[in-house]
């Protein structure tokens, strides 16, 4: 650990047991918490909240002022949950008056340059691949997996437990439990991998499929589907997720493929 050559502010708040390299820069109105390591010419900047046990690779910068005209100096913060890794170059905003924060949940892995805009909310254990854009007020829910390359629209919402395809423009909102690909963005199957190996039954894989069959599948408007999902799938809370989800969405949902 080479602390002696990196620049700590003398109001930061570090934790236990926490390793900073040299030429880190560690500013004012910042907390970091136990076991953390900031790697060398990493930049925690005013406002960052970094949890326990985080990884923050060289060239990272965390909690740089928001890229939005509008920003206009206000306090606000960029958190970093526990066991949480950015890899090089990745850009956390802090929030805006918007929402006041920017958050990156517990147990995530963001890959080398990726960009967190300002007042996103990312949610637990997602996974975001080298050089992928996340854009201002995005929400992406618990175990999201999101290849290289993608480029996210503002205020998009991406439901848990999606695979986003590498290379893809996502504009619209994605629903639960879906694999998504192609241009323009689109359906292509439950994203039944990923949920088996998250001890999901065959059972509920069986129901989820069965009600995005009703939305992307059949020949009919979205509004029947929900009305076909209400009627005839039983209850159970994947089924009430995925109709609030799309009941919610304000954006509307991504497209069904239709094999052109």
């Amino acid at each position: 650990m080479n602390r002696e050559l990196a620049y700590i502010h003398p109001e930061a708040k570090i934790g236990k047991n926490v390793k900073i390299e040299a030429f880190a820069w560690i500013d004012k109105n910042v907390v970091i918490g136990d076991d953390t390591w900031i790697g060398p010419n990493a930049s925690i900047m005013e406002g960052a909240r970094i949890g326990k046990n985080c990884k923050i690779f060289p060239g990272a910068v965390v909690s740089g002022i928001p890229q939005d005209l509008k920003f206009a100096g206000e306090e606000t913060t960029a958190e970093i949950g526990d066991n949480t890794t950015l890899r090089e170059c990745v850009t956390v905003n802090r929030g805006t008056a918007s929402k006041g924060k920017t958050v990156v949940g517990n147990n995530c892995l963001l890959m080398a340059y990726v960009h967190i805009g300002h007042d996103s909310i990312l949610g637990n254990n997602i996974i975001i691949s080298n050089s992928t854009n996340v854009a201002g007020e995005i929400v992406i829910d618990d175990f999201a997996i999101i290849s290289a390359v993608v480029q996210i629209h503002q205020f998009v919402h991406i439901g848990g437990h999606v695979m986003v395809s590498g290379g893809s423009l996502v504009r619209k909102d994605v629903p639960p439990y879906t694999t998504v690909a192609r241009e323009p963005l689109s359906y292509v199957g439950v994203n039944s991998v990923g949920l088996r190996r998250r001890g999901f039954s065959n059972e509920i894989i069986s129901q989820i499929q069965d009600i995005y069959r009703e939305i992307f599948v059949k020949e009919q408007n979205v509004a029947q589907g929900i009305k076909n999902i209400e009627t005839n799938i039983p209850d159970s809370s994947e089924k009430e997720y995925i109709l609030n989800f799309i009941k919610s969405s304000e954006r509307g949902i991504i497209r069904s493929y239709n094999g052109e």
